[in-house]
């Protein structure tokens, strides 16, 4: 990996985390706001949520290291994570290395 690369992925990783992070506020917010489901229900279904999103949270960010960069930025573009915007100027090489179509991952 290119050490231009190397320093863009840690700026759009943090980037990344944050997109992850606010979509799972949103998500749990909308399970603690629907009145309509008994207070139980949302407890069980947020408890839910949270294992699951903890999980993949630690699929996609867990282990900063070169070797785990690729995977970790083809899983955060899959996931609609990082967006043009925030891949401008890393290397074609790397993007599309990166590129989860190839994996029906997008």
């Amino acid at each position: 990996m290119k050490e231009s690369d190397w320093k863009k992925f840690k700026v759009i990783k943090e980037k990344a985390i944050e997109r992850f992070c606010s979509q799972a506020l949103e998500e749990f917010e909308e399970v603690i706001s629907n009145t309509e489901e008994h207070v139980h229900n949302r407890y069980l279904l947020l408890y839910k949520l949270v294992r699951n999103r903890d999980k993949e949270m630690a699929l996609i960010f867990d282990y900063h290291s070169r070797s785990k960069a690729a995977m970790q930025l083809t899983a955060m573009r899959a996931r609609g994570l990082a967006d043009e915007s925030l891949l401008a100027g890393l290397s074609e090489e790397f993007l599309e290395q990166t590129d989860p179509k190839p994996f029906g991952w997008n």
